[in-house]
């Protein structure tokens, strides 16, 4: 089993890996294509798993987890490459969202608020 790491350990650990090669990081373009290419690697195990196309027989054996572990590993590459903190990224979108659309949802209403 793994250590649970936080992001900026995750995204020390991807630099330490990828600086042992001299070809460094990919070119920004070439990592969107590889983004992309997990992101389509990810819908088909969703539409594997939940939609109507089962797996042939043929195909490899993959998982949602999988490839969600690869396209996070391709978004660490990007922003290590251009030198951004996906912890300051998180939390900038977090507040972002915390702000905007704090009352666009239906709100749960847990039963202690109902008891005042």
């Amino acid at each position: 089993m793994y250590n649970k790491e936080n992001m900026q350990d995750m995204q020390k650990r991807v630099d330490q890996y990828i600086s042992q090669f001299e070809e460094g990081y990919f070119s920004p373009l070439s990592m969107l294509a590889r983004f992309t290419e997990e992101i389509g690697e990810l819908a088909r195990e969703v539409n594997h798993h939940y939609g109507e196309k089962p797996k042939k027989k043929s195909e490899d054996d993959n998982t949602i987890e999988a490839e969600l572990g690869d396209i996070l590993f391709v978004m660490i590459c990007f922003a290590n490459s251009q030198n951004i903190s996906l912890s300051d990224a998180f939390a900038k979108t977090m507040n972002k969202i915390e702000t905007r659309d704090k009352d666009r949802w239906t709100r749960i209403v847990n039963q202690e608020d109902n008891d005042e």
